[in-house]
Order: structure tokens, then sequence, then C-alpha cells
């Protein structure tokens, strides 16, 4: 059985894990009161339950169970080695799991979520996993541990909370997650590292089933459901924690690619590139920083009349799109990964003239402040 069979099945197993328990998790969240209430910050009209991340960790461990265990079976019982930062990986993550769970039922302090954000985070360099590298970018190129490892906190904690903020429209943080996440198993299977492809697999799996009840269910009759924090904040985590591990150079793991952090930037760019322009927004409007409002991208694309499902395509496009234009970039103009950002933040800056041009022909402010309807 080769390896991408393997790949098939772990996705395969998940995604009707997903199927199985989503309906029950959505019947749970009726019986207990368990929705996401609309306000005027948030596009939606009707209390959808929140609980669908609940779901994502149980299928893409026991789907990736089956198939190492297929795999030992198929190699004489050989078995597939976990380094110490696999085990403190795991550990990080069962953290950020069960605190987005305890903010989905009964709800947590953002200071809280921060505070265990960064204790997971902290547990990457402590058992040896930082960025080591910088690949040339702004002319860095290898920095040390004392650098390096609050930077991977700062990686790893910047995307927990990258794509929860830009969790805001149906389909659009889980659809943002999955395009990642398919790009992250190209890389790691290029590799030959199977236990990262069963696991990116598993998660890609279960995503489709969430997205199928996050965007095609309807309420009434109980099959919508919303992720949340236990959705975003486990994706975010294992989104910076694969961008982490694939840029960390260790010759004993993975061969040296140049492309590697352009790669895994590429991969979250839209989300990242979003929460950094809100920051500054808000900033220039000498509003706190953490203050919620209207202001993400999705919430300007909507001003200009497109609908949801409008809005989750574009956005999803724009994502694909930066990574064709990244790797078309490096391969056949200029592998100077300084040069490939700055073009991205030109390109990101010219569809925000054009958005904001567009959002005042409709008649729509540029910006919203925190409660405006």
């Amino acid at each position: 059985m080769t390896d991408y069979i393997l790949i098939a099945i772990s996705f395969l197993l998940s995604m009707a894990c997903g199927y199985a328990f989503i309906p029950s998790i959505i019947r749970f969240c009726k019986k207990k009161g368990l929705y996401d209430l609309p306000n005027s910050r948030k596009v939606h009209k009707n209390a959808i339950p929140r609980l669908g991340g609940l779901s994502f960790l149980p299928s893409m461990l026991m789907a990736s169970l089956i198939v190492m265990g297929i795999y030992s079976v198929q190699n004489g019982g050989n078995q597939i080695q976990m380094s110490l930062w696999s085990v403190g990986f795991f550990t990080s993550l069962a953290l950020i799991y069960g605190v987005g769970i305890v903010d989905d039922l009964v709800g947590l302090g953002a200071r809280t979520k921060f505070v265990a954000q960064i204790i997971a985070a902290a547990v990457m360099p402590l058992c040896g996993l930082y960025v080591n590298s910088l690949y040339g970018f702004l002319g860095i190129g290898d920095i040390p541990f004392v650098i390096g490892a609050p930077f991977t906190v700062f990686v790893i904690v910047f995307m927990c909370n990258a794509i929860n903020l830009i969790d805001g429209i149906d389909g659009l943080s889980g659809g943002l997650s999955f395009i990642a996440l398919a790009g992250f198993l190209v890389c790691f299977m290029r590799e030959g590292l199977l236990f990262y492809g069963i696991l990116i697999a598993g998660l890609m799996g279960v995503l489709i089933a969430f997205l199928y009840f996050n965007i095609f269910g309807r309420v009434e009759h109980d099959h919508k459901i919303f992720m949340g924090d236990s959705g975003s904040l486990t994706l975010g985590f294992i989104l910076g924690f694969l961008a982490v591990k694939f840029t960390a150079i260790n010759p004993c793991v993975m061969s040296y690619h140049p492309d590697a952090l352009m790669l895994a930037y590429s991969f979250v760019v839209v989300p990242v590139f979003d929460v950094v322009r809100v920051s500054l927004v808000r900033i220039a409007h000498h509003r706190h920083i953490f203050q919620a409002d209207k202001n993400h991208v999705h919430h300007k694309l909507m001003r200009t009349g497109c609908s949801q499902h409008q809005v989750l395509g574009v956005i999803l496009a724009m994502a694909v799109a930066y990574i064709v234009l990244n790797v078309v970039l490096w391969q056949l103009v200029c592998s100077d990964m300084t040069a490939i950002v700055a073009i991205d933040v030109a390109a990101w800056m010219l569809f925000h003239y054009m958005l904001n041009r567009a959002i005042r022909s409709n008649g729509q402010p540029v910006f919203l402040e925190n409660n405006a309807d």
C-alpha cells in the first residue's frame, strides 16, 4: 500500500467521523442552548450552534491512529517514530483545544486565552523546535535560539489569533485553513514525512465535513453549525506549528530547501495580511488593537454588495492566487523573499484601494465603528 493511499484513507476516515460527529454536536448544542448569538458586529441573523470545532481533534486522531496501525501491520510491526517536539505538539494542542472548548461552553477572558496560547506555543522551543533561519528575508539568515524561541512563540500565537479573527462568515476560516493544509501536505509528503502527511490529511477530512454543515446547512433543519474557538484556535495552532516545523532547518529530519519560508508564508498570507491591516487601521483610528469591529476583508467585501458565498469565493480565490503568484515569482523571476513579500504587500494595498472605491460608490463607509450596523 503506497503512502498516498494511506493519506487518502486518513482523509476519508476523518471525513466520515466528521459527518458522524457533527449532527450529534448540533443536537447537544440545541439541548444545552449553546449558540453563537447575532449582534451588530456579526453577519449572521440567527442563533447558530457554535461547537463544530469539537469534532476536529477526535476525528483527526482517530483516522490517524487507524492509518498508522495499518502502516505498522503492513511493515511487519515497524512503528512510526515520534520526536520530542511531536510529543510537545500534541501536549500543546490538547491545551489549546481544551481552552477553546471551555471558552465555547462557558466563556473565557481574552487574557486567559492569550496566556494559554503563549504557554502552548512556548512548549515548542523548549522541545527543541524553533525558527532558526529567515532564509535571507530582510538580509537575515540564521538566527540564534535566544531570538528564534520568542519569535516562534509569536508566530504560533499570531496564527491562532489570525485564524480566529478571520472566522467571520460561513466557510472562510475553514476554507483558508483547508488551502493552507493542502499546501503543507504537498510539502511534507515531498520530504517523505508520512507521519505529518497522515495527520494533515486527517484534519483536512473533518474540515470537509464541517464545511458542508457550515456552508450548506440550514438553520431550520438543525444542520448548520459554527466551529467556535475550539475549532479556530485548534486550526491556527496547527498551522503555526506546521509553518515552524517546515521552515526550521534540521538536516537530520529533512533536506534544506531555500523556498521553505516562502511556501509556508504563502499558504497563510491572506489571514496574516488581514490581521496586520486591521490592526494598523485600528491604531490609525485611535482604537484599541484588540477591539472588535467590522473592518476585516470579508466585512468590506460585503459592503460592496456581495453575498456571503461571493465573498467566500473571492477570498479563497485570492488565497490560491497568492500561492500561485509567489511560486511563479520564485521560480521564474526572483528567488528573493524580501522582494516577494514587497510585491504581495503592494498587491494587497492595491486590492484594498479598489475595494475602498467600490465601498464608497455603494454609499457605505470604509471604516465602521465597533457597534456600527
